[in-house]
């Protein structure tokens, strides 16, 4: 339940960091305070790209103002603008994607079958690709089909999410932008140099193409016919993109989905990373995409990742908590003091850390009575009294009672290291504290008996 427990504790945060505001008025404030940059021109592109794509579009003129109205109300609205505005390159996106399908096929190049696998057999010495697809099985059918038909449509919302709740804003930003521009760079080349995948040659040969021809889900045909359905057929034969095999955009999506995640949680790079490779294979497999598709939408992922990377988001703060780059990372008083935490003592410890880190002070004040105890870390030396409470007699002559109350501010005071005591002048003995006479030795006290006769 630890994990469970960090993610709650994590997205109670995110929640409160939300702007809850509703009104207009706050966004053209922030509107008419901000200052311009030569980035900004960047939107000029957005609205003349996404204006062509309305224009080609053919649907009812009601549809076509719908776009922009919901979406500049969408901007218009703080609690929604926070979202949508960093959103704007994926919105345009899949705006350009499944618009693509209405450009007059007159103003289109032509397809190319040959090109690509005359560059696989030139550059890698053989079609890899048609090598990976001569043996077949339901095993190896359903293990290209996870992450090739599910994970690419799941796995980049899990990865938005998880940026969101454990890494500051400026991380979703990029990630935002970085998939978006990479994906909508690959969807402008596929428009541009239209090239046909392996299962048009299984199909046709490489007679030429034009684009009559309908899509075809190549390998996932084997998934409608194991699960007795006909997804998979009815969306790649209305694919907007039926020639639009390089570059491949499920490699350059779980590739740019690999950077990410190791980048932002480096523990996870080996598991990321294999899952990509996976992905490289699937399509391959299910007769998708050539080598040289995967190499280039990799390499297009890999450029979007670097180019676009902020400096602030670089070594140490790609790690930070979220709530600013500017703020101090969190330490606990076990790294403050450096000492080692212990471990697995206490089912609050690991939701304290998290709450403190989080900024959840409501959560942290909750959990601070099920913190572990660490009394174990006061010098106390053995054979002798644990406190001196007990020592001390009440008015009516009876020692007063062990109080068991603020258990936690002797373990702190005791985390403190002696050296630093005297350092910053303070000691947890006050001067009220009277120390008792000591006791005189047997020499002493004959000296002192012999004192006493002279002078009587």
């Amino acid at each position: 339940m630890q994990p469970l427990r960090r993610v709650v504790a994590a997205f109670l945060a995110a929640v409160g960091r939300l702007d809850k505001s509703l009104s207009p008025s706050d966004t053209l404030n922030r509107f008419r305070q901000h200052k311009w940059t030569p980035g900004d021109a960047i939107y000029i592109f957005h609205i003349t790209l996404a204006t062509f794509w309305l224009f080609v579009m053919q649907a009812p003129i009601i549809l076509k103002l719908a776009i922009p109205i919901l979406y500049v109300t969408a901007l218009l609205i703080p609690f929604t603008s926070q979202f949508f505005l960093p959103a704007g390159p994926i919105f345009l996106y899949l705006l350009s994607f499944f618009s693509s399908k209405y450009i007059p096929k007159e103003y289109r190049p032509t397809p190319s079958v040959v090109l690509l696998p005359t560059l696989e057999s030139v550059l890698y010495g053989a079609n890899v690709s048609d090598i990976l697809t001569r043996f077949t099985h339901p095993i190896l059918d359903l293990l290209a089909w996870v992450p090739y038909g599910v994970g690419h449509y799941i796995i980049p919302f899990i990865v938005a999410a998880f940026i969101w709740l454990f890494r500051p804003k400026e991380a979703l930003h990029f990630w935002a932008s970085a998939f978006g521009y990479m994906n909508l760079t690959g969807v402008l080349i596929q428009l541009v140099f239209p090239c046909a995948a392996p299962w048009y040659e299984l199909i046709y040969g490489l007679t030429p193409a034009d684009y009559t021809i309908r899509g075809s889900p190549g390998g996932l045909a084997r998934i409608d016919r194991l699960f007795h359905s006909n997804g998979y057929t009815a969306a790649f034969s209305n694919s907007p993109l039926v020639f639009g095999a390089f570059p491949s955009l499920h490699a350059g999506a779980a590739t740019m989905e690999a950077l990410f995640i190791s980048h932002f949680f480096p523990q996870t790079t080996k598991y990321v990373f294999s899952y990509a490779a996976v992905l490289y294979w699937a399509t391959m497999y299910l007769t998708h995409h050539y080598l040289v598709d995967v190499v280039g939408g990799s390499c297009l992922a890999v450029a979007f990742f670097y180019l676009l990377l902020p400096e602030e988001l670089k070594g140490a703060n790609a790690t930070a908590p979220p709530g600013g780059l500017n703020t101090t990372s969190y330490r606990s008083k076990y790294e403050v003091y450096d000492l080692e935490e212990p471990r697995g003592r206490g089912r609050g410890s690991a939701l304290m850390r998290d709450a403190e880190a989080y900024d959840l002070e409501e959560l942290s004040d909750r959990e601070s009575d099920e913190e572990m105890d660490i009394t174990f870390r006061s010098p106390v030396v053995p054979d002798q009294p644990a406190s001196a409470v007990p020592l001390i007699k009440s008015a009516n002559g009876r020692a007063s009672p062990v109080k068991k109350s603020h258990r936690h501010t002797a373990s702190i005071a005791s985390l403190i290291r002696s050296e630093d005591r005297g350092e910053e002048g303070w000691s947890p003995i006050g001067g009220s504290f009277a120390f008792p006479p000591p006791t005189p030795t047997r020499v002493q006290a004959a000296t002192e008996e012999g004192k006493g006769a002279r002078a009587s």
